[in-house]
Order: structure tokens, then C-alpha cells, then sequence
């Protein structure tokens, strides 16, 4: 079954790759799966308040990405797949992207105005062999600033 990669974070414009991914996979009959990347905490000599620290976030990521599931399941027709990975965003896409062969496409949304955000900026700057893991992945940049009704039709 194919997969549409979205990568769950707070910028305003990842409700648009959300509804992108979405009628994609419903028109295709896919999965949306949803990634959530949060950083590595660097309180070494302070393990016990870096594991609460961790704790809280993966608590709050399981959250917000059963949230968000919810509606990918409504709105694609199918269960949407969670996955929480620590660490930088890249590399996290870069390893998910090698681990699971059934990730056919990463769907991204751009920010409004000249910069398209740092993803994408990195992605056109370095290519896109860069995220491969070892095979190409084709990525779908969606307008972040389109409306719900203009992103469906695009689908």
C-alpha cells in the first residue's frame, strides 16, 4: 500500500500538506503517515530531569499525533500510521524513509512569502538524493498558503 510521508510539526503550514496527503491517499487508496521529530535533550549530567523532560514530550507528540490521526483516518478513509522519531528532522525523514519501503512519497507545504521554510530551502540546496536513505523518494510541495477547496482540487 502506498504511504504519504508528512512530516507533523507546528508550522502553520502543515494543515495544507495534511489535506494534500490526505485526498491523495483517499483518491489512491494509500496510508498517511504521519512523522513527528523532537529533538534530543542534552542534560547529561541531569538524567533524571532529561528523562522527564523526554517523557513529556513523547507524551505530548502521542497527543497531538492521535489528534491529527484521527482526522487523517476521516478525511483519507483509512487508519492513519504514527511514528515519533528524536533528533534532527533530516535525519529522522533520511532513516525513516531507508526503514520503510512502503514510504512512495514525502508531501511538504511551503511557507508563505519568499522563504519556502527550512526543509525545503535545506532539500533545494542539497537535492533530494540528500533524504533518499539509499533509494529516491519523490516529494510533493504543496502551497501553504492555499485554502482547503483549492488544495482538493489540486488532488
Amino acid at each position: 500500500m502506498r504511504k504519504f510521508l508528512i512530516i507533523a510539526d507546528d508550522s502553520p503550514e502543515f494543515q495544507a500538506a495534511l489535506t494534500y496527503a490526505c485526498g491523495r491517499a483517499k483518491a489512491t487508496q494509500g496510508v498517511v503517515t504521519l512523522l513527528r521529530v523532537l529533538p534530543e535533550t542534552d542534560y547529561t549530567q541531569w538524567a533524571g530531569v532529561r528523562d522527564e523532560i523526554e517523557r513529556e514530550q513523547r507524551a505530548e507528540a502521542e497527543s497531538l499525533l492521535s489528534k491529527l490521526a484521527d482526522i487523517a483516518a476521516v478525511k483519507s478513509g483509512h487508519p492513519a500510521e504514527i511514528i515519533i522519531k528524536i533528533g534532527a528532522v533530516r535525519d529522522a525523514i533520511k532513516a525513516l524513509i531507508s526503514e520503510d519501503r512502503g514510504l512512495k512519497i514525502l508531501v511538504l507545504a511551503s511557507a508563505s512569502g519568499r522563504d519556502p521554510g527550512p526543509l525545503i530551502s535545506s532539500l533545494m540546496r542539497d537535492g533530494v538524493a540528500s533524504l533518499g536513505g539509499g533509494r529516491p523518494i519523490p516529494i510533493t510541495i504543496v502551497p501553504g498558503d492555499l485554502d482547503e477547496a483549492a488544495i482538493l482540487d489540486l488532488v
